[in-house]
């Protein structure tokens, strides 16, 4: 059934259709952080000074690597025993710096979930409108009580993190690509008997490296908004066929029991044909993401080995350079780690957009009589 969509051409409709639905949903998302802008401010402060002392310690543990390969190739025991001793208070602050952003993070979103979903809630309560509110109006508000509940906590978690991600790469990029540069320095290459000195090469070979793998990324997986879309939806429908059982009201129809039967049978059927459609997409790019995973590292240290084989880089350097080389390919390919929670937020802020539109319309229509007297 899911072979016989257009999948190309519904992408690029819901691509199109989004950006007047990201201003809508932004509109609302940044008044309520507003309304609370001292903490949020206070909290974001608090997340870039632990992303900056994160980088600190990663920077430190970078040389430490180093200095303990060295000591290692010299076999120098008492070299080792002093490096383990630094280790621990590196361990120690990387371990309550990462608990520190957890604490950090998950309070900004929950008061930023709070502050939305008052908003969206008191317009949707306001007037009675969720008694009103009909799908028909604006395509896709079917389901406000799933979007309330579920999508505007996606889509205040995410942008958190993402931007603290996006945040910490550029940053952790810039640092580590100076270490790539100086340890690296140049190597000569002679291809077809032609001599050619290139400076800095890790930084370059890194940069090839993430690019190919972001592009992989992006043509596997260019599906996966529009499909995760579509499975929230299914997701909500289902749901709310199956509250139908209990749900009948003297103001509603009443629909026999094999009609709400058949009806939970159809949503389950496009909930399973969706949840397939996502599972193709994640074995998908799951191919591009675990091979960057098993590849990233060894192309580090085969673009490290001639200067090692050469006696130009010692053990311990060829160890800070390939672990400095994950960490900017790491950070250099944020888009390849977070395309599916990229995707999910997209998704959720396309629904919670979709009602605000649909309330928005509601709103008019009320102003509307009294604008005329």
């Amino acid at each position: 059934m899911a072979s016989s969509l257009n999948m190309p051409l519904f992408h690029r409709a819901t691509f199109r259709a989004h950006h007047p639905l990201f201003t809508r949903f932004w509109q609302s998302a940044w008044r309520a952080w507003q309304s609370q802008k001292a903490r949020f401010t206070g909290l974001a402060i608090f997340l870039i000074a632990v992303v900056l002392a994160q980088l600190l310690v990663q920077v430190l543990l970078n040389v430490w690597n180093r200095n303990f390969f060295n000591a290692l190739e010299r076999k120098d025991g008492h070299a080792l025993w002093v490096q383990a001793e630094m280790f621990l208070p590196l361990a120690a602050c990387s371990i309550l710096l990462a608990a520190s952003s957890v604490w950090g993070r998950m309070t900004t979103q929950r008061g930023w979930r709070e502050a939305l979903t008052h908003r969206v809630l008191d317009k949707w309560l306001e007037n009675e409108r969720f008694q009103r509110l009909n799908h028909h109006m604006v395509k896709g508000s079917e389901n406000p009580e799933y979007r309330i509940v579920v999508d505007i906590r996606i889509a205040t978690d995410a942008p958190i993190d993402l931007a603290l991600a996006f945040f910490s790469s550029i940053i952790t990029s810039i640092t580590f690509f100076g270490v790539l540069w100086s340890i690296g320095g140049a190597i000569e290459v002679e291809p077809f008997g032609w001599s050619i000195r290139i400076p800095g090469y890790l930084v370059f070979g890194v940069i090839i490296y993430s690019s190919v793998v972001s592009a992989l990324m992006i043509f596997f997986g260019h599906h996966l908004t529009g499909i995760i879309e579509r499975m929230n939806q299914s997701e909500a429908e289902f749901r709310a066929a199956a509250d139908a059982f209990r749900s009948d009201t003297d103001q509603e129809p009443k629909i026999s029991g094999a009609e709400k039967r058949e009806t939970v049978q159809l949503k389950l059927r496009a909930v399973l044909l969706w949840w397939r459609e996502f599972c193709w997409q994640l074995v998908r790019t799951t191919f591009v993401s675990h091979a960057n995973f098993l590849f990233s590292p060894v192309v580090a240290w085969f673009l490290c080995a001639p200067k090692y084989l050469a006696g130009s880089m010692s053990l311990g350097e060829l160890t800070q350079a390939a672990a400095a080389f994950v960490v900017v390919q790491g950070a250099f390919n944020w888009l390849v780690d977070n395309y599916q929670r990229v995707a999910d937020w997209r998704s959720s802020a396309h629904r919670v957009a979709t009602l605000l539109l649909a309330l928005d319309e509601l709103e008019a229509q009320e102003r509307a009589p009294a604008a005329q007297h």
